[in-house]
């Protein structure tokens, strides 16, 4: 599968085969909807807490005598229908991940890489290196692509200095360590760019 590789100005500078089994993939939306709530489940914190009647302060002595006050019995002041008592089936601390095998996430990864792909809005990049670190230079340049929002995946040694100062105060921009490619990402910005380099080890990982 060809695919362009572009410079930062939107210039094509060559052309390079894409892995068809990593980025000519069966959309799946189920697979995809699967890996995000799986994201997203092990992103929650489950720290809601709340105490229940061993924890609550107070005595387990009955507060006032079974019989003959004309208040229905009690046999300490900690149950939830008293003030200050505890509360029935509060939530506790939890683990709100689930597990997700290794071919479903590996699966989800090459439909979201596949399906930006189908789109036209997933672009190689020879490399991120730039000579200023201006921001107002660099937003100029990326305008010729278009984006509402981008996605810049990187090599795992690092992202160039000037490239990371001058991304850092353009709105809807983020960039990314080859290692840590998720679904998410990929489906929420709007398109992606993916640095020549980082092509040979994604193409690995996910084969």
């Amino acid at each position: 599968m060809k695919k362009s590789i572009l410079n930062l100005n939107n210039n094509e500078v060559g052309t390079i085969d894409l892995d068809e089994n990593v980025f000519g993939q069966k959309i799946l939306p189920d697979i995809l909807h699967q890996y995000i709530r799986y994201q997203n489940a092990k992103s929650r914190q489950g720290s809601h807490k709340v105490k229940s009647r061993s924890e609550v302060k107070g005595r387990s002595k009955k507060p006032f005598s079974q019989k003959g006050t004309g208040n229905a019995r009690q046999g300490s002041n900690k149950p939830p229908n008293f003030r200050g008592g505890a509360v029935s089936m509060g939530p506790n601390n939890r683990d709100h991940s689930f597990t997700l095998n290794k071919k479903e996430r590996k699966l989800a990864l090459k439909s979201a890489l596949s399906s930006k792909l189908h789109e036209d809005k997933l672009f190689i990049i020879d490399t991120f290196k730039i000579s200023s670190h201006k921001t107002k230079d660099l937003n100029k340049t990326l305008k010729e692509f278009e984006y509402n929002s981008a996605l810049f995946i990187h090599e795992k040694e690092g992202v160039d200095n000037n490239f990371k100062l001058a991304s850092s105060n353009i709105p809807k921009i983020s960039i990314l360590n080859q290692n840590g490619i998720n679904v998410k990402d990929i489906i929420t910005f709007d398109k992606i760019f993916i640095e020549k380099n980082c092509l040979e080890e994604i193409s690995k990982r996910l084969s």
